[in-house]
């Protein structure tokens, strides 16, 4: 190999290094925010999903920080419609619902949509299955897709500052 075909490599691979190391300190800045605000909270992502319900079927679910606030959304379908529900993460009510009509949402909810379609077990049902096997943990997030044609929902989990996703197939 030539010296300058070694040396482009190794300046894209320092580089492509910098831009993951870039991505995983802005994940565990979100995280660290996201943990210290679940501090406290008295609904469970499964009481979230369980209050839209009322809404559509629920076909993903987080607890985010928006605005420096916490907040608790879901994606829900009705028909051929897709909302976006916020549930008060103090009360389980419904606090707000909004249209999902376009721009990466609307992609979202399409795919999300998609996997719920073929699946056998509600989200909410798959979310219980992954605290249960997971002692300690609570769900901040669940959001569905096709691996291999099957549906299955990705879990994220909080322990403290400890974060880990469980994998359940929904089929």
């Amino acid at each position: 190999m030539r010296k300058s075909t070694i040396f482009a490599l190794a300046v894209t691979f320092a580089w492509l290094l910098g831009h993951l190391s870039w991505a995983q300190k802005s994940d565990d800045k979100e995280h660290a925010e996201l943990a210290k605000a679940l501090k406290g909270v008295k609904v469970s992502l499964e009481k979230g999903l369980a209050a839209s319900e009322s809404q559509g079927k629920p076909i993903s679910a987080k607890f985010e920080v928006e605005d420096g606030k916490l907040q608790l959304s879901v994606y829900t379908m009705k028909d051929d419609k897709f909302s976006e529900v916020i549930v008060d993460h103090k009360t389980g009510k419904v606090a707000k619902t909004e249209a999902i009509t376009g721009g990466g949402d609307l992609t979202a909810a399409k795919a999300q949509s998609a996997a719920m379609a073929k699946a056998k077990l509600s989200l909410r049902a798959a979310t219980e299955n992954a605290v249960k096997a997971n002692k300690g943990f609570v769900a901040v997030s669940v959001t569905p897709s096709l691996k291999d044609g099957h549906p299955v929902a990705e879990i994220t989990l909080v322990k403290g500052e400890e974060f880990k996703t469980a994998s359940e197939k929904l089929d």
